[in-house]
C-alpha cells in the first residue's frame, strides 16, 4: 500500500508540475497584437577616410533579409540624440606594465568623445572581476578621479562578461545612443559569456562597440606584433565583435596613434545618421535577421562606404 500511495503521490506531482509549466507559458494578448517594434541603426557613411555629411532620409533604403523596409524615423548630426558611452578598461595581469598607459588612454578618450552638457560617460574595469568605477555622468573630474584610482590588476580577463554586464545593466534604459569602447590588450580568458553572447546583447540593445587594442603598444609588450595589424584569433574576435555591432576595432602602437583613434571615433559619433525602420515581419521568432543599408542613388554606392550593424535576433527586449 505504501508503494502504491507513493506512486500516486509522485504521479500527481508530475502532472501538477506539467500543468504549472504550461500555465507559465505566456499567451498572446490583444495588446501584443497591436504592439509593434522598430529597429534603430546608427549608420556611418565614408568616402575613403572622410565622413560624408548632408545625406537625407530619402537617400537611404533599408533591407531586412533582402526585403525593403519602411523607414519611420531619421536624424543626422544636427538632430542626433546624446551619446551614452561606457569605457571598459582591461585590468588583467598582462596590463600590469602599462596600466598608466591605459589610464591615460581612458581619460583622453572620455575627454575627446564627451560633448559638454550633452553626452555622458561611465567607466568600468574588468579582470577576473567586473567593477563599475563611475556611473554615467557628464562631469569629467569625476571620471578622471575614477580612472586614476585604478592601481591594481586582477588574475584573468572577463571581457565578454564585462560587455554583457554593462550593456544589460547600464545601457538598456538610457534615452540616447548606446556605445561601448573597450580598451584591452588580450584575449578573453575567464568569461561565462561567449563572443556571440556579447554580440547578441549589443545588437538587441542597439549598442555600438568600438575596440582599442593596446597589445602592440607600450613598452613593446608583444614582440614582433606591429601596430595596426590583426595577427591572431583574439584580434579577429575583437574585430568581429566591433563590426557586427556597427563599430570598428583599432590596433594602436602608441599614445599618438591612440589619440588619432579617439578622434576618429568622436567624429564618427558626431557625424552618424540614425535610421529607424519598422520590420514588416513583426513576430518575435528568435531568428537572426540580416540587415543591409543601401543608398538610393546607385551612382554613390561605389563612391561611398556604409557601415552599420549587420543583423539582429528578433527577441522581445525592454528598451526605452
Amino acid at each position: 500500500m505504501k508503494a502504491v500511495s507513493l506512486l500516486v503521490i509522485l504521479t500527481g506531482a508530475v502532472i501538477f508540475s506539467a500543468v504549472s509549466a504550461i500555465a507559465q507559458v505566456p499567451t498572446p494578448t490583444p495588446d501584443d497584437a497591436l504592439r509593434t517594434f522598430e529597429v534603430r541603426l546608427p549608420v556611418t557613411v565614408t568616402e575613403k577616410k572622410d565622413l560624408v555629411a548632408g545625406l537625407k532620409r530619402g537617400d537611404f533604403a533599408i533591407f531586412e533579409d533582402g526585403v525593403q523596409q519602411e523607414v519611420t524615423f531619421f536624424t543626422s548630426d544636427v538632430t542626433n540624440p546624446p551619446v551614452y558611452v561606457g569605457v571598459l578598461m582591461d585590468t588583467s595581469p598582462s596590463t600590469a606594465g602599462k596600466l598608466q598607459f591605459s589610464r591615460e588612454a581612458a581619460k583622453n578618450f572620455i575627454f575627446t568623445v564627451t560633448r559638454l552638457r550633452k553626452d555622458k560617460a561611465a567607466f568600468m574595469t574588468f579582470d577576473h572581476q567586473i567593477q563599475l568605477q563611475q556611473d554615467f555622468t557628464d562631469k569629467l573630474d569625476l571620471l578622471d578621479r575614477a580612472v586614476d584610482k585604478v592601481k591594481k590588476t586582477g588574475s584573468q580577463t572577463a571581457l565578454y562578461d564585462a560587455v554583457w554586464t554593462f550593456t544589460d545593466e547600464k545601457l538598456r534604459g538610457v534615452p540616447g545612443r548606446r556605445v561601448i569602447v573597450v580598451i584591452t590588450d588580450g584575449d578573453d580568458t575567464f568569461s561565462r559569456a561567449e563572443l556571440q553572447d556579447a554580440i547578441d546583447i549589443a545588437q538587441r540593445t542597439e549598442t555600438t562597440i568600438f575596440v582599442i587594442s593596446t597589445k602592440a603598444g607600450f613598452l613593446g609588450s608583444v614582440p614582433g606584433v606591429e601596430a595596426g595589424t590583426v595577427k591572431d584569433k583574439g584580434d579577429k574576435d575583437l574585430v568581429r565583435m566591433a563590426e557586427a555591432t556597427g563599430g570598428q576595432a583599432f590596433f594602436s602602437g602608441d599614445m599618438t596613434e591612440l589619440e588619432r583613434s579617439f578622434t576618429r571615433i568622436s567624429k564618427e559619433l558626431q557625424g552618424q545618421y540614425i535610421v529607424t525602420y519598422r520590420p514588416a515581419n513583426q513576430t518575435y521568432d528568435g531568428r537572426e535577421r540580416k540587415i543591409e543599408v543601401r543608398l538610393t542613388d546607385k551612382s554613390l554606392e561605389k563612391k561611398y562606404k556604409i557601415r552599420t550593424k549587420e543583423s539582429y535576433r528578433a527577441i522581445r527586449d525592454s528598451l526605452r
